[in-house]
């Protein structure tokens, strides 16, 4: 990741430029906190602007790769005695936890994480029978015998059952 680029966008924005498919390929922006914390992680690596955000002496190139990362994640498991854990499943954790935003739907969801399809989003989206009643502008309320079902009493009487087909749109008698 490269220091250039802070420059569009409220905070800035991340640019990850390679990936397997277009949609891999994606410019996101940055929140302020993000920004923080790359900018004094620049700043604590002596590089001058513009320049390495996560600096290697390891590699050719002069910034982190793979095996770099591999190694410094390893270290980091072993110091802080963490039950150790794949680095690649804190993107899947990321992704579960913005499916569950209450604002978030599949197609941003796929933007930001690189996806090509909703099949793959729809492993993260699971809507609850809340967000389902949401959706159509009612909130569930408990019954009094504790079921939890999620099933709302109706403000207005109710009517009868309406059944629609592609064939008749008559109300069933």
């Amino acid at each position: 990741m490269n220091f250039t680029g802070f420059a569009s966008g409220r905070y800035g924005t991340l640019s990850v430029r390679e990936g397997k498919t277009a949609a891999a390929r994606r410019t996101l922006p940055m929140t302020a906190r993000v920004r923080c914390i790359l900018e004094a992680r620049h700043l604590s690596t002596g590089c001058s602007a513009p320049g390495w955000i996560f600096p290697s002496q390891d590699s050719r190139s002069g910034h982190i790769t793979h095996a770099s990362l591999r190694k410094a994640h390893q270290k980091a498991l072993k110091m802080s005695k963490v039950r150790p854990f794949l680095l690649y499943s804190l993107r899947h954790s990321f992704a579960t936890r913005l499916a569950t935003s209450p604002s978030m739907d599949a197609w941003t969801l796929c933007k930001i994480m690189g996806w090509v399809s909703l099949g793959v989003a729809m492993r993260y989206v699971h809507p609850s029978s809340d967000r389902v009643l949401a959706a159509f502008g009612q909130e569930p309320e408990w019954s009094p015998t504790g079921d939890d079902s999620g099933d709302i009493r109706p403000a207005a009487p109710q009517h009868r059952m309406v059944e629609l087909s592609a064939s008749t749109t008559a109300a069933a008698d």
